[in-house]
């Protein structure tokens, strides 16, 4: 598989695309823990080297499966996680920033893993009563004690990410970045270039709102964190799916899935850029990798862009509460 670089100043080479894990725990309805590792192996097998995880995913048994699933094949990939999204003894969601904590969190996330260093460590939201320079600090306190060896942000702000960048080089920030989700091309983005970090963009389907296959609120499980996500809620759902027709409409002349041609959009957008899309079949996985060599003009993916502004999509991509820790 192609191979794209992350960063200018300590980059890092991964696979064009890769493995979003999150999914592979309960979030999306219950998956099936043996499929999914069946997936993560195929597609380490099919090329992919790039695989992200984070301790906040289903309280760190997302890292626990990850880790059972790479522990043969761990010198073929490079493998992510994040820290300081975190979850207090209420149930309330929190940030946590704090070096101590960066410390704490580390250890805690290779003994899930099973591995002796993490190949690209994220701070996986901003903590506002926190210098970023301390975080960052203390990441890289790791860095030398040889624990980590790339340092990344997700969901920064602009300002956050000029004086992270300040403190040590950053390797990659990862944020949502879809044909609805776009709101990064206007300052993140160019911040990044402007720096020399790379882009890692999370959910390029829109949460499974641009492959065609979610057709109402009802085919999804009870238990599915997307029925509390304003854009599937408040008949929001309903209009968000009419804008899918110049993606279906440009799959169809190409013989391609939707899915297919939206990872196509995104991948154009920069050689800088590597998206990491989620599933937990292999069915899918090879579907999203077969795609990487269908011809697509890019002069069509900018038309496609074009025709399906993100400012038409209604709903945010996050409740409220969440919307608040993006950004900082």
């Amino acid at each position: 598989m192609e191979q794209r670089k992350l960063g200018q100043h300590e980059s890092l080479s991964v696979s064009a695309i890769g493995l979003g894990c999150m999914g592979m725990t309960a979030i999306y309805g219950q998956p099936d823990a043996d499929e999914c590792a069946s997936t993560l192996a195929k597609a380490v097998e099919l090329g992919v080297t790039f695989i992200d995880t984070s301790d906040a995913y289903a309280g760190g048994k997302n890292e626990e499966l990850v880790g059972r699933a790479i522990a043969s094949i761990r010198d073929k990939i490079c493998l992510a996680t994040k820290f300081g999204n975190i979850r207090l003894p209420d149930g309330t969601a929190a940030v946590n920033g704090r070096p101590d904590y960066v410390v704490q969190a580390c250890e805690a996330s290779l003994k899930r893993l099973g591995v002796d260093v993490i190949d690209l460590y994220y701070v996986h939201r901003i903590d506002p009563d926190v210098p970023i320079e301390d975080t960052v600090g203390a990441m890289v306190k790791l860095k030398d004690e040889g624990k980590i060896r790339h340092l990344g942000l997700s969901e920064a702000g602009v300002e956050t990410i000029r004086r992270a960048h300040a403190t040590h080089p950053i390797t990659a920030l990862q944020t949502e970045f879809s044909l609805f989700t776009r709101d990064i091309e206007a300052e993140i983005l160019p911040t990044c270039r402007d720096l020399g970090i790379g882009f890692v963009g999370y959910c390029p389907f829109g949460r499974g709102l641009l492959t065609g296959t979610v057709r109402s609120l009802e085919s999804l499980s009870e238990n599915d964190r997307r029925r509390a996500m304003p854009r599937y809620q408040d008949g929001n759902l309903a209009h968000n799916l009419k804008l899918m027709q110049p993606v279906i409409r440009l799959a169809e002349e190409l013989g391609l899935t939707p899915a297919q041609v939206t990872l196509a959009w995104v991948m154009s957008r920069g050689d800088d850029i590597v998206p990491i899309p989620g599933t937990t079949k292999i069915s899918h996985l090879e579907q999203n990798i077969a795609g990487l060599s269908a011809p697509i003009d890019k002069a069509a993916l900018d038309s496609l862009g074009d025709a399906m502004p993100a400012s038409n999509v209604l709903g945010d991509r996050y409740p409220l509460g969440q919307m608040k820790r993006v950004g900082i």
